[in-house]
């Protein structure tokens, strides 16, 4: 079966920054997996667009491009998305990650993530630090 991931934004920054000390091997050979299908979400986009306006974030300016030269597919924020945001429990409050937590949720994809918080919620995981 094809592996279906979607990066939440530190692997996606990461991952374009080839920063191997951060993103683990494990995660890096499953997002190189030339058969998987790795998403990444509008909700990403905005993140980065978010904390680069206040000063908190660098991150490339041709992201789209990026995205796309990195054959990875774009995953927008739909209603059913916040349907299922509204059903998860309140272990994590960073509102980016919870959106990411959702459409993972919704879409059966597996989060490539650094964040060990998340692995409180009944979502599929790979962590960044392996």
């Amino acid at each position: 079966m094809t592996a279906r991931l979607l990066l939440d934004t530190n692997a996606l920054l990461w991952w374009l920054a080839d920063d191997g000390e951060r993103l683990g091997a494990v995660a890096r050979d499953r997002i190189a997996d030339p058969d998987a299908a790795v998403y990444v979400s509008a909700i990403s986009s905005t993140e980065i667009a978010i904390k680069q306006s206040i000063g908190k974030l660098r991150a490339p300016d041709d992201l789209a491009d990026q995205v796309e030269a990195n054959g990875f597919i774009e995953l927008p924020l739909l209603i059913r998305h916040g349907s299922t945001l509204a059903t998860l429990p309140c272990h994590h409050r960073d509102p980016f990650d919870r959106m990411l937590l959702a459409q993972a949720s919704s879409e059966g994809l597996t989060l490539i993530t650094g964040d060990r918080a998340l692995a409180a919620y009944d979502v599929p995981l790979i962590p960044t630090w392996q």
